[in-house]
């Protein structure tokens, strides 16, 4: 079964403590929790692997013209001029950049399948088997696990390469939700794992 590495929104805006979104103190969650080296480490065995590496990110055209959500965490980024395609916020950290020839979908909604080429592309590329890192838990990767469920795909969540701002909501998520649409596990598991497969 071909599986698919799939990086959720682990860009600067949200991460970085340059970010706008991430300054705001979510850095020190992903930083402490060392979600982006502990993502990296998967991205490098699935690349040893020749196995597929996909990074999404969210990001609008400068004055949110393609923006299509009406809620208030929208207007809240736009408050921040935040995730403008080009600029900073939509680049991912140094140690989790993606090589060349690997698929970057930006999206302008919660959920990465909504009006992408992304399942197009999975399915071109025979890919079966979705795992997922990022965040936040309780948005992206609790959406990207449902669409893919839905779409037939199997799916793995990484735990401990996945954070929300509300740890406790993330840990929920993890426990009674996101079990109902994939397999709940971590990097260390899947890491032994692959290399049983080797």
């Amino acid at each position: 079964m071909r599986s698919a590495l799939i990086i959720l929104d682990m860009q600067n805006e949200l991460i970085d403590p340059k970010g706008k979104v991430g300054s705001k103190g979510f850095w020190k969650t992903v930083d402490e929790l060392k979600l982006v080296e502990k993502t990296a480490r998967v991205a490098d065995a699935f690349r040893d692997r020749n196995w597929p590496v996909v990074f999404v990110n969210v990001g609008f055209e400068k004055g949110y013209i393609d923006a299509i959500s009406q809620q208030s965490r929208l207007a809240h980024l736009k408050e921040m001029n935040a995730m403008i395609i080009g600029e900073f916020g939509t680049g991912f950290p140094p140690a989790l950049a993606p090589r060349e020839g690997e698929l970057v979908v930006t999206k302008r909604a919660v959920n990465p399948f909504h009006n992408t080429n992304l399942l197009n592309w999975l399915q071109c590329n025979k890919v079966e088997h979705i795992v997922l890192a990022g965040v936040y838990t309780h948005m992206v990767v609790d959406s990207t696990a449902r669409h893919g469920d839905d779409s037939g795909l199997f799916v793995s969540i990484l735990e401990d390469c996945c954070a929300s701002p509300d740890m406790e909501l993330h840990r929920t998520v993890c426990e009674k939700v996101l079990p109902l649409f994939g397999t709940v596990t971590d990097s260390v598991t899947l890491l032994e794992q692959i290399g049983q497969q080797a």
